[in-house]
């Protein structure tokens, strides 16, 4: 017999890369994950070698050793994760079942926010573009919400000084 069946994407991370950070998400202290297979080519990224697909598989088990590690985190940071959007849902509803929030950098330029909201407390949007600068320039084309409640809001402001 042969069966033909669709091979799932797998998510991979960069161990070595996880951290936790105090800047990235605005009054939130984050494990951040830097997540590999990135599908965007941005000019001028600072992290080409995550366009590769490479690093260990992240799941719910891994999810579980980085929250018990870092017990003090109060949200969890996915740096990408693109290339399969329903797994990383599942994986942010993961973290979120435990009390912790969640929080998505993606590259994607017209990323439906509706769909997303459901699974993500913070969600960073927008392509890294050399000429508009990171979050933390005015002149940037990248956005970051907050989702709460169902709602919507646009927090880029908090990173300009």
């Amino acid at each position: 017999f042969y069966f033909a069946y669709k091979v799932m994407p797998m998510i991979k991370y960069i161990t070595e890369d996880t951290s936790v950070v105090f800047l990235e998400i605005p009054d939130e202290i984050c494990c951040a994950i830097n997540i590999s297979n990135c599908p965007h080519r941005c000019d001028g990224c600072h992290s080409q070698y995550l366009r590769k697909d490479i690093g260990d598989e992240l799941n719910k088990g891994v999810i579980d050793q980085l929250l018990n590690k870092h017990s003090g985190i109060t949200c969890v940071l996915f740096m990408g994760g693109d290339a399969d959007k329903d797994g990383l849902s599942k994986l942010a509803d993961y973290v979120r079942s435990n009390n912790i929030k969640s929080a998505w950098y993606s590259g994607e330029d017209t990323l439906d926010l509706e769909y997303y909201k459901q699974h993500y407390d913070y969600i960073k949007v927008g392509s890294y573009k050399r000429e508009f600068g990171p979050l933390d320039k005015r002149t940037t084309n990248q956005r970051l919400y907050m989702i709460t409640d169902n709602h919507i809001d646009d927090i880029t402001y908090k990173f300009w000084k």
